[in-house]
């Protein structure tokens, strides 16, 4: 269990730091990062670390969540934006941009360490699905897409762009900008399989 009790100055400074450190650290090694690693990168001692996350798994939930709740928080405040179809095509700007930031792919081994860490996912996906279906109530973006989709295609720009040596820092925006005109209902022919989740 994560302590959430208030912290003092120089703990919550230790704090910022260990998730920062824990952040570059599982985005290098994905899940076989080690607690020793982490605290080095840090350059506190692993004692500190467990003082504050008992285990591996809760730190890792730490580092998910920071992310997951920010994109989270987004998606809801989006939701009310009145161009639906300019709000999803924004989050899924600042989704790519976030992970441009820092590869987050290791992401994809973390479901079921923490209870709270799958809650707060479960949300996340619920937010971009109500951001698809008011994109396609609006019509902004075709029928049969579906939310699994958008979430699948949110890490496609960085991906492509990894296969790029020396790439522009911006050429994921490209990308993200074919992805999208994929996603609106002009001049679109029927999708060969159906959605992952979806009915057969």
């Amino acid at each position: 269990m994560i302590d959430e009790r208030p912290l003092r100055a120089d703990a919550a400074r230790n704090r910022a730091s260990l998730l920062a450190a824990a952040t570059a650290e599982f985005a290098e090694r994905g899940l076989d990062a080690s607690v020793a690693d982490i605290a080095r990168r840090a350059g506190i001692g692993k004692g500190t670390v467990f003082r504050h996350f008992p285990t591996k798994d809760d730190l890792l939930a730490a580092v998910v969540l920071d992310r997951i709740d920010g994109l989270a928080a987004l998606a809801q405040q989006l939701s009310d934006a009145p161009d639906a179809g300019a709000a999803l095509l924004e989050f899924m700007d600042a989704a790519a941009g976030r992970q441009r930031q820092l590869d987050l792919s290791f992401l994809r081994e973390a479901g079921g360490v923490n209870a709270r860490l799958d809650g707060a996912r479960a949300a996340m996906f619920a937010a971009i699905i109500e951001l698809v279906e008011r994109a396609k109530t609006a019509g902004a973006v075709r029928a049969d897409i579906s939310g699994m989709d958008v979430i699948l295609l949110m890490c496609a720009p960085n991906h492509v762009v990894s296969f790029v040596p020396d790439a522009p820092p911006e050429l994921w925006r490209r990308y993200l900008g074919i992805i999208f005109d994929g996603l609106r209902p002009e001049g679109a022919r029927p999708l060969p399989h159906p959605a992952p989740g979806a009915a057969s």
